[in-house]
């Protein structure tokens, strides 16, 4: 009897279990990169030096009354008041040299596509891959995470630039990727008028604005609840290679605006609120100088210097670290996959997660570093 008893109840949990929807509760993350930001930007704020070139900025005393101040917390907070306000009192802020906080791009070119190939697959890749649409042969998170139960057909990703649907292979992984001017697809009323703006644009670039990145995100996130979002924003990296710094720091006050605004959004959602992390960061440094601040690569100092920020349920509230050691961008993708309660396995090596401090469980001791 005892035997009958145990035998219906093995079947009635395999049944149950067979019967369990695809998206079950669990953590869900946001990933938004930003193209291009200096380090030097998020943890200093506006650079004088460049804000005082007049060839780079087309009326210095007004962006000095928007963006700078002697004391340099309260001229950070001018430019990314989110950022510094908001995170820095929740979640974990690395990257600022001053402190010997270091964090660095691993592959050998300093530009975007291998830049997000290193943040998405975890592996630096030594094969030169330019800027253009090449399909990315190495495994993502993103895809990974698409074939993982509870995450399967929730995992979305939009961008400001349009070689995205190639970094992710749209194609191969099945994820749906809005990228440069793309429709959305919709016959909603509201994703009609978004794709009526973009199509009224009159030069379309190959990095559409990025209000309209945002919008559509955001209309999809309201609408489809993915629990894996990326939104990466270009514009900044538009307007530094043009020489236009005083863009540049409009582009990234109003970048930090938004991510405020989607914060507001998973805060206000049940679906979301206090089961959500952000994490954000970029593909790439720039040059240190004010010379060469425009430009990157592998022959410009400070091209591999990054950043990156996180807040979200269970991350320490430590604010800007400023201890010393260094973290590589091939560690963000298996920290992402930790981050949900998954391990990153795939084809290619991956970089080591960041053992990022917590409040929850065993809190790290600092990161477990991954040599280049």
């Amino acid at each position: 009897m005892k035997a009958s008893a145990l035998l219906l109840c093995l079947l009635l949990s395999l049944t149950a279990a067979a019967q369990l929807p695809d998206s079950l509760p669990g953590p869900n993350i946001f990933i938004i990169t930003i193209d291009g930001l200096r380090w030097q930007e998020i943890f200093h704020g506006a650079d004088e030096a460049i804000l005082n070139e007049g060839s780079y900025v087309a009326d210095t005393a007004l962006m000095r009354e928007m963006y700078w101040s002697e004391d340099q917390d309260e001229r950070r907070r001018r430019l990314t008041p989110f950022l510094w306000n908001v995170i820095a009192r929740k979640g974990q802020i690395y990257g600022n040299r001053d402190h010997g906080n270091k964090m660095n791009v691993s592959n050998r070119y300093k530009f975007s596509y291998p830049g997000y190939n290193e943040i998405f697959t975890g592996y630096a890749d030594s094969h030169f891959i330019p800027n253009t649409p090449v399909l990315n042969e190495n495994t993502n998170i993103l895809e990974f995470l698409n074939k993982q139960r509870g995450y399967r057909h929730k995992v979305a990703a939009f961008s400001s630039w349009n070689i995205f649907p190639f970094i992710l292979n749209e194609k191969r992984s099945g994820i749906p990727v809005n990228s440069g001017y793309e429709s959305l697809d919709d016959t909603d009323p509201l994703s009609l008028m978004i794709d009526s703006v973009q199509q009224a644009v009159g030069r379309k670039a190959h990095t559409r604005y990025d209000e309209l990145t945002f919008i559509s995100a955001r209309e999809y996130i309201r609408k489809s609840h993915p629990k894996v979002a990326l939104v990466a924003f270009g514009e900044a990296d538009e307007f530094a290679h043009h020489g236009h710094y005083d863009r540049y720091l409009r582009s990234i006050a109003n970048t930090d605006r938004m991510i405020a605004e989607l914060w507001y959004e998973v805060q206000s959602d049940p679906f979301y609120r206090n089961n959500t992390t952000f994490l954000i960061t970029t593909d790439h440094g720039r040059g240190r100088r004010t010379r060469t601040w425009t430009d990157h690569l592998f022959l410009i100092g400070g091209s591999r210097e990054i950043w990156m920020a996180v807040m979200g349920p269970g991350i320490k509230p430590l604010g800007e670290v400023k201890t010393e050691q260094v973290i590589y961008q091939k560690q963000i993708a298996a920290t992402i996959a930790r981050l949900l309660g998954q391990q990153f396995e795939c084809e290619h090596s991956v970089g080591r997660y960041i053992d990022l401090p917590t409040t929850v469980g065993e809190a790290g001791n600092g990161f477990a570093l991954d040599r280049p």
